[in-house]
C-alpha cells in the first residue's frame, strides 16, 4: 500500500487514519466509526475503500497542493497589487473592486480582491466588533415621504487641507441621495441652497428629518419677547420659516441613531468621496460642487434600493409660490427692547443712532448688519484716585 508522510497530514486526517485503522482491526462497528468521524455510512464506506487501496495517502484530499482551475492568473494578480499600491492606495476593498471594474476593466469579486490583498500583506485582517443592538425603524414605503438632511465637517480634500462641511439630503425609502452641496460651515444659507436643489430636482417632500442644529431650532433657548407672547409662538429660524411656507413638516431627531441612514452615508462618503476627490485632483469648493452630480449618480446606482411602493410622494411647486422669495433671507427683522436683532441665527447689537435701512432687512449673510462697526460709547471721565481721610487724634 502506498504511504504518505504523516507530517503533511492535518489534525482531521490523523483522526480519520486512527479511526479507520481501528475499524479495520474490528475494535468497533461501522456505525460507531461514522459517528466518530461525523460522516454518513456511505461516506465512511468510500473512505474505507480508499484506505484499503492507497493506505494513509487515500485519506488526504486529492486536490491538496494543486492550483484551482479557476485561479486568477498571476498577471492579473500583479496588476491588482500594483493598482492597490499606487493609484488606489486609499480605497477600501469594495470601492477598489468597483474602480477596477469601471476604470481598469478588471472584473473580480470583492472576496477575490480581498484575498489577493490579504495574501500580499496590503490588507490587515479585520476584527469583528460587537454591535450594540438597536430596534431598527422600517423604511417609509414611498420615495418623497421622509427626507433626512445633515452636515458633515471633515477633511474632504485630505488631511493637508482645512476642514469643509458637506450638506446632503437622502431619501429614507430608497437610500437615494437627492442633493448635496459643499459649504465652509453648516449654516442656514447652505441648508436653503440644499432645499432649493432638492425641490427643483425632485419636488417638495412631505417631511424633513434633521438634528437640533441652530439653523432649525433656536439654540440655546432664549426668553420670549412680548411680541412672541402675543403671537403665541417664538419667531422661527430662517430655515424653519421656509419649510413652513413650503408645506414641509420639520422633524427634529433626538439622537444620531434616529437618522441613521444619513449618518451611515457619511461613513461611506468619508471613505469613497475623499478618495475620488484625491484621484481627480480636486482641492477647491467650486470644482467639488461641480463633481458631486456625477458622483451622486454613481453612488445611487450602486447603493439605492427600490421602495416598497413604486409611486412618489414628492409634490410639485405651486404656481402661486415664489420659490426664490421663500428660500431667501428677505424677511422683516424685529428690534428687541435691548436694541438687538437676530440675523442668520445670531444676535447682532445695533449701534446707537438712527436705524439704518439695511438693518431692517437681512440678506442671509448677516451683512451689512454684522459688519457694521458699532460706534464707541462716550466714556465717563475717570474718577480721581481714592484717598483716605487724614487721621484725627482724640483730644485728651
Amino acid at each position: 500500500m502506498p504511504e504518505t508522510d504523516t507530517l503533511t497530514m492535518t489534525r482531521k486526517d490523523r483522526i480519520r487514519l486512527d479511526v479507520l485503522t481501528r475499524l479495520e482491526l474490528g475494535e468497533f462497528p461501522s456505525e460507531t466509526a461514522a459517528a466518530a468521524l461525523k460522516v454518513s455510512l456511505r461516506q465512511l464506506f468510500r473512505l474505507r475503500a480508499r484506505f484499503r487501496t492507497d493506505g494513509a495517502a487515500g485519506i488526504v484530499h486529492a486536490g491538496r497542493g494543486r492550483q484551482a482551475p479557476n485561479r486568477v492568473p498571476d498577471t492579473v494578480r500583479d496588476q491588482v497589487v500594483a493598482f492597490a499600491r499606487t493609484r488606489y492606495f486609499d480605497f477600501n476593498v469594495s470601492h477598489f473592486r468597483d474602480m477596477l471594474a469601471s476604470q481598469e476593466g478588471i472584473l473580480l469579486s470583492t472576496a477575490t480582491v480581498r484575498r489577493i490583498l490579504l495574501d500580499t500583506g496590503l490588507l490587515a485582517p479585520r476584527r469583528k466588533r460587537r454591535k450594540t443592538h438597536r430596534l431598527r425603524r422600517d423604511r417609509v414605503p414611498q420615495i418623497g415621504i421622509l427626507v433626512q438632511v445633515d452636515g458633515s465637517n471633515h477633511h474632504w480634500f485630505g488631511q493637508d487641507h482645512p476642514r469643509l462641511t458637506l450638506l446632503a439630503a437622502i431619501d429614507d425609502a430608497t437610500g437615494t441621495v437627492l442633493a448635496a452641496v459643499f459649504r465652509e460651515h453648516e449654516d442656514a444659507q447652505g441648508y436653503l441652497l440644499l432645499i432649493e436643489q432638492l425641490i427643483r430636482r425632485h419636488g417638495r417632500p412631505l417631511e424633513l428629518y434633521h438634528d437640533r442644529h441652530s439653523t432649525f431650532e433656536i439654540n440655546p433657548p432664549r426668553p420670549w419677547t412680548l411680541e412672541e407672547e402675543l403671537h403665541g409662538r417664538q419667531d422661527p429660524t430662517e430655515v424653519s420659516r421656509a419649510l413652513e411656507e413650503l408645506g414641509i413638516l420639520s422633524i427634529a431627531a433626538r439622537s444620531p441613531q434616529a437618522k441613521g441612514r444619513i449618518e451611515r452615508l457619511w461613513g461611506t462618503w468619508q471613505d469613497r468621496l475623499v478618495a475620488e476627490l484625491r484621484l481627480a485632483g480636486i482641492t477647491d469648493t467650486a470644482t467639488a460642487n461641480a463633481f458631486l452630480p456625477a458622483f451622486i449618480a454613481a453612488h445611487n446606482d450602486r447603493f439605492a434600493v427600490p421602495a416598497a411602493d413604486p409611486g412618489s410622494a414628492f409634490r410639485p411647486i405651486p404656481h402661486d409660490l415664489d420659490l426664490d422669495r421663500v428660500l431667501s433671507f428677505q424677511t422683516e427683522r424685529r428690534v428687541r427692547n435691548d436694541n438687538t436683532v437676530s440675523v442668520n441665527n445670531q444676535v447682532v447689537q445695533i449701534p446707537p443712532g438712527p436705524l439704518a435701512p439695511e438693518l431692517r432687512r437681512g440678506d442671509g449673510q448677516g451683512t451689512p448688519a454684522s459688519r457694521r462697526q458699532p460706534q464707541p460709547l462716550a466714556r465717563r471721565p475717570a474718577a480721581p484716585p481714592y484717598r483716605s481721610a487724614p487721621h484725627r487724634s482724640h483730644a485728651s
